[in-house]
């Protein structure tokens, strides 16, 4: 049984072009409402969760006052985002070279310049965050709606194949992560429509907005790899004339990564420095898979951890065997494209000393979601298991993260 799109004894498998005029077919507005109504149920649910976690384990146990509104959200690296947008990367001179030094260079500018740019109009700095990963998650699970309407096994069934891929993705185990002053919501603002861009064949929009998500998120070069190979999977159907004249878009999005290089090594003489600031500061050095795995798996079962990061290891591992099956998915469905997404994203989280931010990265993962939905239609007990079993770890994650003990 295949998550993504299952065939149909009576019809043909779809070609590029078919899939082309789905992604262009007027989907409903209903549809889209119904999606941002999940999103503000959702939104109520993740803050309600915020202020009793406040209340319920407050840093001092012997505490008579609940911290500040937003002072569960400053977990992590949101200090990371907020110094940089602040002082900017090498603040008075310090950098790598400084004893105590943060590591920022490893985090890439665009989050952390918008926020910069709308606390001119927002005086706090957590409350711009918020409104940042706020508007971005809601253009961001609008577009995830549209692609799980594109991937519907039939198009009068796209509505609820939107509705359920938006659902299982709001109440995924890090969904805490879109509310965060984080960067998921933000590159997802980007990425998704750029992928319905490419579905569509509008290839300089889907490269620009690549191009800012790359900004945000060194996967947004993920994005361009799938990008690129969805360009010459579609090249002999696409009708377009003059289609390859338009390959050099696909190279725009390399643009910000290259910039960042050289700004970095600029300041630091180093053309790797934001890869050298996440082996130094999350051992993040290149491992060879199977020692990656080692790893991950003696920290979660060999008792030389503490019990709280020891689980931490154990979900890392668990996500990747789910990254894995997905890939397989992907790859007997012959979605080449997604498959290369999925397939880099785990090798670059993969090929660490241990796994690190692998669940957060399940959020990036839009065949997954678009393809439970298509699922979920075929066998309705999908929804219910997903609502039952899984819904509930959304809660412990983020419960986890904004007390303050999130390790990953």
């Amino acid at each position: 049984m295949s998550l993504l799109n299952p065939p149909r004894r009576d019809v043909r498998p779809a070609t590029p072009a078919a899939e082309r005029v789905a992604a262009r077919a007027p989907w409903p507005e209903a549809a889209d409402r119904e999606v941002l109504w999940l999103y503000l149920l959702t939104r109520v649910g993740i803050w309600t969760t915020a202020y009793c976690t406040r209340w319920l384990f407050a840093d001092d146990g012997k505490a008579r006052y609940a911290g500040s509104f937003f002072s569960s959200w400053q977990r992590w690296d949101w200090w990371h985002y907020l110094h940089i947008a602040q002082s900017g990367y090498f603040p008075d001179g310090r950098g790598p070279w400084s004893a105590g030094w943060d590591n920022r260079e490893a985090f890439f500018p665009g989050f952390p310049f918008l926020l910069r740019a709308v606390h001119a109009v927002v005086p706090s700095w957590p409350a711009a965050g918020a409104l940042i990963s706020f508007v971005a998650g809601g253009v961001a699970v609008l577009a995830l709606g549209r692609i799980a309407r594109s991937y519907a096994p039939r198009p009068e069934r796209g509505g609820a194949a939107g509705s359920r891929a938006a659902l299982f993705f709001l109440l995924s185990p890090c969904a805490v992560f879109l509310a965060a002053g984080y960067t998921e919501a933000l590159f997802l603002a980007f990425a998704l429509p750029a992928w319905l861009a490419a579905r569509r064949q509008e290839w300089a929009r889907a490269a620009v907005l690549v191009c800012l998500a790359t900004t945000v998120r060194v996967s947004g070069l993920f994005l361009a790899a799938a990008l690129a190979v969805h360009f010459l999977t579609t090249a002999r159907a696409a009708r377009a004339p003059g289609h390859w004249w338009r390959a050099p878009w696909l190279a725009l999005p390399a643009l910000p990564a290259l910039l960042q290089s050289w700004y970095l090594h600029a300041h630091t003489g180093d053309w790797m420095a934001w890869k050298h600031a996440e082996e130094r500061g999350w051992y993040r050095d290149f491992h060879t898979p199977w020692e990656a795995w080692q790893n991950t798996w003696h920290a979660a079962f060999g008792h030389a951890q503490s019990l709280g990061y020891a689980l931490m290891c154990q979900a890392e591992l668990l996500t990747m065997v789910v990254g894995l099956v997905l890939c397989g998915v992907l790859l007997r469905r012959r979605r080449w494209a997604e498959a290369v997404y999925i397939a880099l994203s785990l090798w670059a989280l993969g090929t660490s000393y241990w796994y690190t931010s692998l669940p957060r990265a399940t959020l990036l993962w839009w065949p997954l979601w678009a393809g439970l939905a298509a699922w979920s239609l075929r066998r309705p007990r999908v929804t219910t298991a997903y609502l039952a079993v899984v819904a509930p770890f959304s809660t412990v994650v983020a419960v986890t993260f904004l007390s303050g003990r999130w390790a990953g």
